[in-house]
């Protein structure tokens, strides 16, 4: 397959230039040249194309209205429903690779991954792990603890797994692992979307945090942290966390120390600014809107920091509840933080190697997968293209053309 007559902005950071891809048998084996003989030939003119989109921070699992999927007032076939038809938004908007930070059981990415539904390749860690009464922990205050494990669909949703002490932590990270977890993810601070917390709040003590850091690197993979408050993120750092969720507090010294360690930065601003506009379309009470509003500069903030420090920032929406269709909207967000083509790297070339897939995808270059998004203009140019699904004309995962819009 030949894709010619395309501005190729290919991820790296360079400047766009136009040139033809050659794709075979899933890869990309050349960027410019002549076309081989036989090809297939599909005319880009007029789109600008970049790698497939990736998005550090899902959570396909709550695709439904919060409290009413996780208070049994939906059905599990409204709420499969819901998780299907978000992931296959997702792959329309030209995100082709997706990391579940939380809520799907490995049954959804099985079955993305055989074909039956269309949907982003998932990196998952399965159920969160957090303590009780911590973030992630969405049981009403009146519901015993004990019955929290209820609220799991097997094979569809695993929310999280309450962890209170090294022992249950190690024995919890295993179970997350037996399930399919690529990854583990703690939730450290309290959070926006929390019911029983402040942002001030830290959770999980550095020696829970190093036994999931040490049953992770058992498994030759990474733990990463849900984090606002710069204490639960210096616990975090010291017991080995190699990611940070949000950061909203992130400050110069703390992006030091991180950088000092190597540690990442996925912020999230898509999500805060859903709330800020109207958290009640996420099915969530009026006060999640007064801690969000505290987030939303401290993102930005936290961004210049972290970029200062030389971090690796990456791109998540963190979008919940059943409006998720403005995935793209975080690199809208990201264009008006810095520029769109620090936007663009951060969600392709920056997110593959934070989940550790950089040799796979994230730039158009030859070897890499053949993961491409291709936008009818400039996104460079006219940043809100990004989330225009409409103007995403095509779409290429593993070399198979999933959306052909083109005129």
């Amino acid at each position: 397959m030949w894709l010619t007559g395309a501005t190729v902005a290919d991820g790296s950071g360079h400047d766009p230039v136009q040139q033809a891809v050659l794709v075979e048998e899933g890869r990309i084996t050349r960027v410019g040249g002549q076309p081989p003989a036989g090809a297939e030939v599909l005319d880009c003119s007029g789109m600008t194309l970049v790698p497939g989109l990736i998005d550090a921070h899902v959570h396909l699992g709550l695709s439904s209205p919060i409290e009413a999927g996780i208070g049994n007032r939906l059905s599990v076939a409204e709420m499969a429903a819901d998780m299907f038809a978000n992931c296959a938004q997702t792959l329309d908007a030209g995100f082709t690779t997706v990391r579940d930070t939380g809520g799907i059981d490995a049954g959804l990415a099985g079955l993305v991954a055989s074909g039956k539904i269309p949907g982003p390749r998932i990196l998952h860690c399965g159920p969160i792990l957090c303590q009780t009464g911590g973030h992630g922990y969405l049981a009403p205050e009146w519901e015993p603890s004990a019955d929290w494990p209820d609220h799991e669909i097997p094979g569809l949703r695993s929310l999280s797994l309450l962890c209170d002490g090294p022992d249950e932590m190690r024995k919890n990270a295993r179970e997350a692992f037996r399930r399919g977890a690529g990854f583990l993810k703690l939730c450290v601070t309290g959070g926006i979307v929390s019911w029983h917390d402040k942002l001030s709040d830290t959770q999980l003590s550095t020696a829970e945090i190093a036994v999931a850091v040490e049953e992770a690197a058992a498994r030759g993979t990474y733990v990463t942290v849900h984090a606002h408050n710069n204490a639960g993120i210096r616990n975090a750092v010291a017991a080995g966390a190699r990611c940070v969720e949000h950061g909203s507090q992130i400050d110069d010294e703390t992006a030091a120390l991180m950088a000092e360690h190597d540690v990442a930065h996925v912020p999230t601003l898509a999500v805060i600014r859903a709330l800020l506009d109207d958290a009640g379309e996420a099915g969530l009470p009026p006060e999640t809107v007064e801690r969000a509003a505290g987030a939303w500069q401290g993102q930005i903030d936290a961004i210049h920091a972290s970029r200062a420090a030389g971090l690796r920032v990456g791109s998540g929406s963190d979008l919940i509840g059943s409006r998720q269709e403005g995935r793209g909207q975080e690199l809208v967000l990201r264009s008006k933080v810095e520029d769109p083509m620090a936007a663009l790297v951060a969600a392709t070339r920056v997110n593959a190697d934070i989940l550790g897939i950089g040799a796979e995808t994230g730039t158009i270059e030859a070897g890499k997968r053949a993961d491409l998004a291709g936008f009818a203009g400039n996104p460079l140019e006219a940043p809100e293209l990004f989330a225009d699904r409409d103007r995403v004309t095509l779409v290429i995962q593993n070399g198979r053309v999933v959306k052909d819009r083109r005129a």
